[in-house]
């Protein structure tokens, strides 16, 4: 018999182990894997945006992919519901590397929330405002 601590244990390895083989899957710019990952309602919320549904999601994802040359993982662990993420992101000149951490929420199986934490201001500064995410 699983008791409900096993249970939270199962949740949490679970949703840590997707939430790396997303940003896995966003570092080898491999979206055909990160789609099936997502919600069809997922929200995607940033220092830069906040986007709503799946389409939205993976045309900035494709974005960001396109300009970030490598995505290592410093850290990661889960919750029931969620998992936090530590990440450095190398987007060479001027960028340089972006320190960042998400936290990602899940329904269904699904990651339904990407809550990304970043110091925007060298985005800010030396791109143009949709390089990554598209103006409406």
């Amino acid at each position: 018999m699983t008791t409900t601590a096993e249970k939270l244990v199962t949740a949490a390895d679970k949703n840590a182990a997707l939430a790396e083989k997303y940003y896995k899957a966003l570092n080898n710019k491999n979206l055909s894997e990160v789609a099936p990952m997502l919600h069809p309602e997922i929200q995607f919320v940033s220092p830069m945006a906040e986007l709503c549904g799946q389409a939205s999601a993976l045309e900035a994802m494709k974005r960001f992919s396109s300009l970030a040359r490598s995505i290592t993982i410093r850290t990661k662990f889960g919750s029931e519901s969620q998992a936090m993420v530590a990440y450095d992101v190398d987007f060479g000149d001027p960028i340089g590397i972006c320190r960042s951490a998400t936290l990602m929420s899940f329904r269904d199986g699904l990651i339904s929330r990407i809550e990304t934490f970043y110091d925007a201001r060298p985005f800010e500064q030396n791109l143009k405002k949709d390089a990554i995410f598209a103006s409406k």
